[in-house]
């Protein structure tokens, strides 16, 4: 009885690879095989995890090793990402250096993934070497992100806009404001002027906005795109105060004679 169980299992995981789909969360299982038991189908899942089959990459929630990646014993976050937030019920995308390789800018680490959700924030996993870093925000608009297609289906990628804003939040855990500068350099041939909207500005903290800013006028040269976001910075009325480029960095004696702001506290070599 328990090795036809055994094959139910593992012939219900082929079925779903089939059918095109990589992972599939516990629930889903038992619901589809309601006339196991409990326990007959753990006991099938501990089978296949040990034979390198599935992977348990998060409580309840399993990656189907499929035999082009066993050797990696995992799969391509691509395939699975947007299932696995769909099973945490969490509204997300794919960012920061993730997003700028899907974008052609910077070059991403293929072990490591960077996924921004809301809070509270998720603690990154590590399985089998890959590495997925989660960042956190009060909220995740479909403005934000555009839909890329995968092998398994779609995921949610930050546009290029949102993700040099979020490159510049997050730039003392990514290598710091001259790695961010570099990839930003590329991303902002996909900038357009129409994105610089009052409702756009008003979104986000006006420090990130002043240091894009600053970035695009003083360094990357990028005068048309400088102008249009620096007018509507003035039309948001958020306030402009003197903020330093490199956040944690120190500010006296360093000079703020851009109409940014900016207190240049690092010096920014591409």
């Amino acid at each position: 009885m328990q090795t036809a169980q055994k094959k139910s299992v593992e012939n219900w995981i082929t079925e779903q690879l089939s059918k095109g789909r990589y992972c599939f969360t516990l629930d889903n299982i038992r619901k589809s095989l309601s006339g196991f038991s409990q326990t007959a189908i753990k006991f099938a899942l501990i089978r296949l995890t040990e034979k390198g089959k599935i992977l348990s990459f998060h409580k309840g929630f399993y990656i189907i090793v499929v035999p082009q990646y066993r050797s990696k014993k995992i799969l391509p976050p691509s395939l699975f990402i947007d299932d696995l937030m769909k099973s945490l019920n969490r509204p997300y995308y794919v960012s920061l250096l993730s997003a700028a390789a899907y974008h052609g800018a910077g070059h991403q680490q293929p072990q490591e993934f960077f996924v921004t959700t809301v809070f509270p924030a998720l603690r990154s996993t590590t399985k089998k070497g890959l590495r997925i870093n989660y960042s956190g925000k009060m909220k995740i608009s479909s403005e934000m992100y555009t839909k890329v297609k995968t092998e398994s289906g779609y995921m949610n990628v930050s546009t290029p806009l949102e993700t040099a804003l979020d490159l510049i939040h997050h730039s003392a855990s990514i290598g710091g404001m001259n790695r961010v500068t570099e990839v930003i350099s590329e991303l902002c041939t996909q900038f357009k002027t129409g994105l610089f909207t009052v409702k756009w500005v008003k979104s986000h903290p006006a420090s990130v906005v002043q240091r894009l800013g600053y970035l695009l006028e003083e360094v990357l040269e990028k005068p048309r795109l400088a102008d249009a976001l620096y007018k509507t910075l003035v039309r948001s009325k958020k306030g402009i105060y003197r903020i330093p480029l490199k956040a944690s960095g120190k500010t006296k004696g360093y000079r703020s004679g851009n109409r940014w702001k900016v207190i240049v506290n690092v010096t920014i070599e591409i």
